[in-house]
């Protein structure tokens, strides 16, 4: 079955989703994150069929979220990294991982940890914050369909 495109959706999510939005991809973002760069690696980290690998690789590739570099040892190999783009899913991946953590494990279960290198502690919790700093809620929000950034920010000024 062919799944839906949403690359014209207006919705931000959507089309986020469009680009990332299969549990593979999330999964290799995430190993990028942490340093793996090599298809072979991934294969290995993930379990995932070589076929699926490479063409969730190519779409992020594709998406602007990977490139391809050559291999930093000089072998012939070719490498991925996190473009801009790719590093910018950082938030999304600790929010994901912070809701998984809270919602998803007993307290007693085991489960890997990310922690910052300097404190060797977990993050803080990820909030959502309003333009004076303030944290939202669900109920503090509101959703303004078919606006442009600049007619919402010309409103509120």
């Amino acid at each position: 079955m062919q799944r839906k495109s949403f690359h014209g959706n207006i919705c931000p999510v959507a089309r986020s989703l469009d680009s990332i939005g299969e549990w593979w991809s999330l999964l290799i973002v995430r190993d990028a994150m942490v340093g793996v760069r090599r298809f072979n690696d991934f294969q290995r980290r993930l379990g995932l069929a070589r076929n699926v690998l490479s063409a969730r690789l190519k779409k992020l590739v594709a998406n602007g979220i990977l490139e391809q570099v050559p291999a930093t040892d000089g072998t012939s190999y070719q490498e991925y990294v996190l473009t801009e783009k790719g590093n910018a899913l950082l938030p999304t991946l600790i929010a994901l991982r912070q809701w998984g953590e809270q919602y998803l494990f007993s307290e007693a279960e085991p489960r890997n940890t990310l922690v910052d290198k300097k404190h060797k502690k977990p993050l803080r919790k990820m909030q959502v914050y309003n333009a004076d700093g303030e944290t939202c809620t669900t109920s503090d929000l509101t959703l303004i369909v078919g606006s442009r950034q600049e007619e919402v920010e010309e409103k509120s000024a």
